[in-house]
């Protein structure tokens, strides 16, 4: 289980269930476990401090790199 946080403010975003050993460059909307923030904004996903921190592409979020940190334990496969 993931915890990611946004690089700027160090606010958690949201916990994420990450399957696999690779980078998180998508998060999947159905292994969200739990929402910390309001981050919502059309297209775009922002931090509570307006930082962007990912795309909303309907399934998941395409997250943007720089953007967030994140700590926690990878589940593999």
């Amino acid at each position: 289980m993931l915890v990611l946080k946004c690089a700027a403010c160090k606010k958690k975003l949201w916990r994420y269930d990450k399957i696999g050993p690779g980078e998180v460059l998508r998060c999947h909307k159905d292994r969200i476990v739990k929402i910390y923030a309001q981050i919502s904004e059309n297209d775009k996903i922002k931090c509570s401090c307006g930082k962007d921190v990912g795309i909303d592409k309907g399934t998941y979020i395409k997250m943007i790199s720089k953007a967030f940190t994140y700590s926690g334990t990878k589940r593999n496969k």
